[in-house]
């Protein structure tokens, strides 16, 4: 499935080095943007958006506090953001892609196995869209709170906030399913 989005999106090849960046986030940028949205064909068209605003924006990039992913998600964040400004809906896919990753199991992917994947997504669709947006970026893409942070323009404390009270309600809603 990503390998059909990654021909579909593929940037100018003109650019090595843009075509290198490309192939070093598309999965990740692609994940998260298949999460956030919830089907394919939208994922799709945003991760492509946000590798032609990377080239439109590289020179205005500067090396800061936060690596390029972080930049690089923020862009694919505020597309986001923007698709559900302008079409305010969210069609869940039953099939997410998982980001290529660690090869061993997290804490975090045993417990997604143990309560089944379907009963966790629908456990965290009835988070705030902050909320499922921290836990994404924070479990899923094991990023650290201050790249969180950055790609969704809050401060540390507050993304500690988010993430502190979506795990407080999910606890609460296994705890009625138990």
């Amino acid at each position: 499935m990503a390998e059909e989005a990654t021909r579909a999106a593929s940037p100018p090849a003109q650019d090595p080095g843009a075509y290198v960046l490309y192939l070093l986030h598309f999965d990740r940028i692609y994940s998260y943007l298949h999460m956030s949205v919830g089907n394919r064909h939208d994922a799709e068209d945003l991760t492509t958006q946000t590798f032609l605003k990377m080239l439109e924006s590289i020179t205005r990039f500067r090396w800061r506090s936060a690596p390029f992913s972080a930049w690089l998600f923020r862009i694919a964040h505020n597309l986001a953001m923007d698709h559900f400004r302008s079409s305010r809906r969210w069609q869940p896919e039953e099939d997410v892609p998982e980001p290529i990753g660690e090869s061993e199991p997290s804490a975090e992917a045993a417990a997604f196995q143990s309560i089944g994947r379907q009963s966790l997504l629908e456990l965290i669709e009835g988070l705030s869209q902050e909320q499922r947006q921290v836990l994404t970026l924070k479990f899923v893409f094991n990023l650290p709170n201050s790249e969180v942070a950055t790609i969704l323009g809050k401060t540390e404390g507050a993304v500690k906030s988010l993430q502190h009270r979506a795990l407080v309600s999910l606890q609460k809603q296994i705890s009625k399913t138990s």
